[in-house]
Protein backbone atom coordinates (compact mmCIF):
# COMPACT_ATOMS: atom_id res chain seq x y z
CA UNK A 1 0.00 0.00 0.00
CA UNK A 2 2.87 2.68 0.57
CA UNK A 3 4.48 2.00 -2.89
CA UNK A 4 1.37 2.55 -4.41
CA UNK A 5 0.69 5.83 -2.15
CA UNK A 6 3.95 7.00 -3.53
CA UNK A 7 3.38 5.72 -7.14
CA UNK A 8 0.01 8.24 -6.73
CA UNK A 9 2.00 11.31 -5.83
CA UNK A 10 5.06 11.08 -8.13
CA UNK A 11 2.04 10.17 -11.07
CA UNK A 12 0.46 13.74 -9.76
CA UNK A 13 3.34 15.80 -9.72
CA UNK A 14 4.55 14.12 -13.18
CA UNK A 15 1.30 15.24 -14.59
CA UNK A 16 1.43 18.85 -12.94
CA UNK A 17 4.27 19.60 -14.58
CA UNK A 18 3.24 22.56 -16.50
CA UNK A 19 4.52 21.86 -19.91
CA UNK A 20 3.32 24.59 -22.22
CA UNK A 21 3.99 27.23 -19.63
CA UNK A 22 7.78 26.39 -18.86
CA UNK A 23 8.06 25.85 -23.10
CA UNK A 24 6.63 29.55 -23.01
CA UNK A 25 8.43 31.54 -20.77
CA UNK A 26 11.82 29.85 -20.62
CA UNK A 27 12.48 30.52 -24.55
CA UNK A 28 9.90 32.68 -25.77
CA UNK A 29 9.14 34.64 -22.95
CA UNK A 30 5.72 34.38 -23.28
CA UNK A 31 2.75 33.47 -20.62
CA UNK A 32 0.76 30.74 -23.32
CA UNK A 33 -2.20 31.40 -20.45
CA UNK A 34 -1.98 34.52 -21.41
CA UNK A 35 -2.78 34.37 -25.32
CA UNK A 36 -4.88 32.02 -28.02
CA UNK A 37 -6.86 29.89 -25.70
CA UNK A 38 -5.29 30.39 -22.65
CA UNK A 39 -4.73 27.03 -22.32
CA UNK A 40 -1.55 25.25 -21.40
CA UNK A 41 -1.73 22.26 -23.80
CA UNK A 42 0.04 21.41 -27.18
CA UNK A 43 -2.79 22.92 -29.53
CA UNK A 44 -2.53 26.54 -27.93
CA UNK A 45 1.34 26.06 -28.08
CA UNK A 46 1.25 25.42 -31.84
CA UNK A 47 -0.84 28.18 -32.11
CA UNK A 48 0.72 30.85 -29.76
CA UNK A 49 4.51 29.16 -29.93
CA UNK A 50 4.62 27.45 -33.17
CA UNK A 51 5.20 23.69 -34.05
CA UNK A 52 8.96 23.19 -32.61
CA UNK A 53 7.75 24.53 -29.24
CA UNK A 54 4.14 22.79 -30.24
CA UNK A 55 5.99 19.53 -30.86
CA UNK A 56 8.11 19.71 -27.58
CA UNK A 57 5.50 20.26 -25.43
CA UNK A 58 3.65 17.39 -26.76
CA UNK A 59 6.22 14.99 -26.65
CA UNK A 60 6.65 16.04 -22.97
CA UNK A 61 3.11 15.80 -22.28
CA UNK A 62 3.04 11.94 -23.64
CA UNK A 63 6.05 11.38 -21.68
CA UNK A 64 4.75 13.03 -18.43
CA UNK A 65 2.08 9.90 -18.73
CA UNK A 66 4.52 6.95 -19.71
CA UNK A 67 6.38 7.79 -16.97
CA UNK A 68 3.64 8.12 -14.33
CA UNK A 69 2.42 4.24 -15.26
CA UNK A 70 5.52 3.27 -15.98
CA UNK A 71 6.23 3.18 -12.57
CA UNK A 72 4.81 -0.42 -11.89
CA UNK A 73 7.15 -1.87 -14.10
CA UNK A 74 10.37 0.35 -12.56
CA UNK A 75 8.87 -0.52 -9.07
CA UNK A 76 8.69 -4.38 -9.85
CA UNK A 77 5.00 -4.29 -8.45
CA UNK A 78 3.06 -5.98 -11.24
CA UNK A 79 0.39 -6.71 -9.02
CA UNK A 80 -0.43 -2.77 -9.65
CA UNK A 81 -2.34 -1.72 -12.46
CA UNK A 82 -0.27 0.72 -14.82
CA UNK A 83 -3.26 2.31 -16.19
CA UNK A 84 -4.35 3.12 -12.58
CA UNK A 85 -1.33 5.02 -11.61
CA UNK A 86 -2.00 6.59 -14.62
CA UNK A 87 -4.84 8.19 -13.92
CA UNK A 88 -3.25 10.25 -10.83
CA UNK A 89 -0.92 12.24 -13.93
CA UNK A 90 -3.81 13.22 -15.65
CA UNK A 91 -5.48 14.94 -12.85
CA UNK A 92 -2.10 16.47 -11.97
CA UNK A 93 -2.44 17.32 -15.84
CA UNK A 94 -5.65 18.96 -15.31
CA UNK A 95 -5.60 20.39 -11.95
CA UNK A 96 -1.64 21.27 -11.68
CA UNK A 97 -0.41 21.64 -7.86
CA UNK A 98 2.10 24.62 -9.79
CA UNK A 99 -0.68 26.24 -11.41
CA UNK A 100 -3.45 26.57 -9.19
CA UNK A 101 -4.82 23.96 -9.72
CA UNK A 102 -5.24 24.15 -13.36
CA UNK A 103 -4.22 22.54 -16.47
CA UNK A 104 -4.85 21.08 -19.78
CA UNK A 105 -7.02 18.86 -21.23
CA UNK A 106 -4.77 15.68 -21.01
CA UNK A 107 -5.32 13.94 -24.37
CA UNK A 108 -1.67 13.68 -24.73
CA UNK A 109 -0.98 12.34 -20.98
CA UNK A 110 -3.68 10.00 -21.81
CA UNK A 111 -1.74 8.45 -24.64
CA UNK A 112 1.55 8.55 -22.67
CA UNK A 113 0.03 6.04 -20.55
CA UNK A 114 -1.13 4.10 -23.09
CA UNK A 115 1.90 4.11 -24.59
CA UNK A 116 3.37 2.58 -21.33
CA UNK A 117 0.33 -0.01 -20.72
CA UNK A 118 -0.28 -0.86 -24.03
CA UNK A 119 2.60 0.11 -27.36
CA UNK A 120 0.93 -1.40 -30.09
CA UNK A 121 -2.39 0.27 -29.15
CA UNK A 122 -0.99 3.48 -28.78
CA UNK A 123 0.14 2.85 -32.14
CA UNK A 124 -3.42 2.40 -33.38
CA UNK A 125 -4.73 5.44 -31.56
CA UNK A 126 -2.14 7.59 -33.18
CA UNK A 127 -3.08 6.71 -36.03
CA UNK A 128 -7.23 7.50 -35.41
CA UNK A 129 -6.07 10.69 -34.01
CA UNK A 130 -3.95 12.00 -37.22
CA UNK A 131 -5.85 10.86 -39.69
CA UNK A 132 -9.32 12.77 -37.74
CA UNK A 133 -6.55 15.67 -37.19
CA UNK A 134 -5.59 15.64 -41.35
CA UNK A 135 -10.35 14.74 -41.95
CA UNK A 136 -11.46 17.64 -39.62
CA UNK A 137 -8.66 20.54 -39.08
CA UNK A 138 -9.99 20.88 -35.80
CA UNK A 139 -8.14 19.45 -32.83
CA UNK A 140 -10.94 19.25 -30.30
CA UNK A 141 -12.99 17.36 -32.56
CA UNK A 142 -10.30 14.71 -33.77
CA UNK A 143 -9.98 14.43 -29.78
CA UNK A 144 -13.57 13.69 -28.51
CA UNK A 145 -14.12 11.37 -31.55
CA UNK A 146 -10.17 9.27 -31.17
CA UNK A 147 -11.26 8.70 -27.52
CA UNK A 148 -14.85 6.92 -28.58
CA UNK A 149 -13.41 4.95 -31.07
CA UNK A 150 -10.67 4.16 -28.96
CA UNK A 151 -12.62 2.82 -26.32
CA UNK A 152 -14.69 0.58 -29.54
CA UNK A 153 -11.65 -1.24 -30.10
CA UNK A 154 -10.57 -1.61 -26.16
CA UNK A 155 -13.72 -3.95 -26.11
CA UNK A 156 -11.17 -6.05 -28.82
CA UNK A 157 -8.77 -6.66 -26.25
CA UNK A 158 -11.05 -8.01 -23.66
CA UNK A 159 -9.32 -5.90 -20.66
CA UNK A 160 -12.42 -4.96 -18.45
CA UNK A 161 -9.45 -2.15 -17.22
CA UNK A 162 -8.38 -0.85 -20.06
CA UNK A 163 -12.21 -0.32 -21.49
CA UNK A 164 -13.36 1.03 -18.01
CA UNK A 165 -10.18 3.11 -18.60
CA UNK A 166 -10.99 4.35 -22.13
CA UNK A 167 -14.24 4.84 -21.40
CA UNK A 168 -13.95 7.38 -17.99
CA UNK A 169 -11.59 9.25 -19.75
CA UNK A 170 -14.09 9.29 -22.61
CA UNK A 171 -16.52 10.97 -20.63
CA UNK A 172 -13.53 13.50 -19.39
CA UNK A 173 -11.89 14.54 -22.37
CA UNK A 174 -15.71 15.61 -23.20
CA UNK A 175 -16.16 17.08 -20.22
CA UNK A 176 -12.80 19.18 -20.58
CA UNK A 177 -13.80 20.01 -24.03
CA UNK A 178 -16.99 21.98 -23.48
CA UNK A 179 -15.84 24.90 -24.22
CA UNK A 180 -15.05 23.90 -27.15
CA UNK A 181 -18.20 21.85 -28.13
CA UNK A 182 -20.03 25.65 -27.81
CA UNK A 183 -17.70 27.19 -30.52
CA UNK A 184 -18.18 23.68 -32.66
CA UNK A 185 -22.26 24.46 -32.01
CA UNK A 186 -21.62 28.56 -32.85
CA UNK A 187 -19.38 27.42 -36.13
CA UNK A 188 -16.95 29.44 -33.63
CA UNK A 189 -13.87 26.44 -33.39
CA UNK A 190 -10.79 27.43 -35.01
CA UNK A 191 -9.16 25.52 -37.45
CA UNK A 192 -5.66 24.47 -37.63
CA UNK A 193 -4.19 25.72 -41.18
CA UNK A 194 -3.56 22.13 -42.89
CA UNK A 195 -6.01 19.51 -43.34
CA UNK A 196 -8.72 18.55 -46.08
CA UNK A 197 -11.54 20.46 -44.15
CA UNK A 198 -9.30 23.23 -43.54
CA UNK A 199 -8.23 23.21 -47.99
CA UNK A 200 -12.11 22.29 -48.45
CA UNK A 201 -13.22 25.59 -46.38
CA UNK A 202 -11.00 27.93 -48.76
CA UNK A 203 -11.73 26.73 -51.47
CA UNK A 204 -15.33 28.20 -51.23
Amino acid sequence: MFKIIIMLIIAYLLGSIPSGVLIGKKFFNVDIRKQGSGNIGTTNTFRVLGPKAGTVVLLMDILKGTLAASQPYLFHTPNVNPLLIGLAAILGHTFSIFDHYKGGKAVATSAGILLAYNPPFFIIACIIFASLVYLTSTVSVASMTALVLISILSLFYHDWILTTVAVVLTFFIFYRHRENIKRLRNGTESLIPFGFWYHHKNKR
